[in-house]
């Protein structure tokens, strides 16, 4: 009996999540609340800083997925992050010494302006969202965005986007 009412939960879980992107005003404005997401501002658009931005975007994402991975909500998410601030700056700053660079690294936690973008299926309005915010030197440069909460994407090595579901993982730990 347990199982029916989990699987009857993670349906309505779903539906809601579904519901959630066809674009209709109250659930977009909810959408917006349960995603945590990231942006990495380079310091300029020269070709020299756009580049450093991605080596610190794979060390970052790095140092963030073991944070992130078992986040239940946006909050712990959120929480957790919060208290790494200090060591996301230092991961970012070693990557920018090591590539010669002088500029330094800020991290906060704030809302910020996202346009929409698409990752395969989903597709987040644009809108102010809660966002990590990295900026390298001034910050002035093009940027790198993702989702941090839940882990939509998350960078491969070679560049890639690795999308992955939370609920998806969710279903699979309890029908193992």
């Amino acid at each position: 009996m347990k199982k029916a009412g989990l699987i009857i939960l993670l349906i309505a879980a779903i539906a809601g999540l579904s519901f959630a992107f066809t674009g209709s005003g109250k659930a977009e404005e909810s959408a917006n609340t349960s995603y945590l997401r990231v942006h990495i501002r380079a310091n300029s658009n020269g070709a020299d800083d756009q580049a450093v931005k991605y080596k610190v975007r794979d060390k970052v994402v790095e140092f963030l997925t073991p944070t992130v991975a078992d986040c239940e909500t946006k909050g712990e998410a959120i929480e957790k992050i919060s208290s790494k601030l200090s060591e996301i700056e230092a991961v970012a700053d070693q990557v920018l010494r090591a590539n010669g660079y002088t500029y330094g690294a800020r991290a906060s936690i704030r809302k910020e302006e996202f346009p929409t973008r698409v990752y395969e299926e989903v597709t987040l309005e644009a809108g102010v969202y809660d966002a990590l915010i990295l900026e390298l030197g001034t910050g002035t440069g093009d940027n790198w965005w993702c989702v941090v909460y839940p882990p939509l994407c998350f960078t491969s090595g070679n560049g890639n986007i690795i999308y992955k579901s939370k609920i998806a993982e969710i279903i699979q730990k309890f029908f193992g």
